[in-house]
């Protein structure tokens, strides 16, 4: 079976391509994201209360 290109030029561009720094992971661990999520769909639900928007609202942006 014919090859699409020699063996000896594997892996050329990849090898020439600069290296950029990854960026900084924004979303939460695993399991605390989990745990977030439980509380709002399960925990506080049982509870009788909405999940606690106050905080997004005390935020900076709000304060005016």
């Amino acid at each position: 079976m014919p090859s699409h290109g020699s063996l000896t030029k594997a892996g050329k561009v990849r090898s020439q391509t600069p290296k950029i720094p990854p960026k900084p992971k924004k979303n939460l661990v695993p399991r605390r994201r989990n745990l977030r999520n439980f509380k709002r769909r399960v925990l506080y639900p049982a509870m009788g209360k909405p999940w606690p928007i106050l905080r997004l609202m005390s935020s900076k942006k709000w304060a005016a």
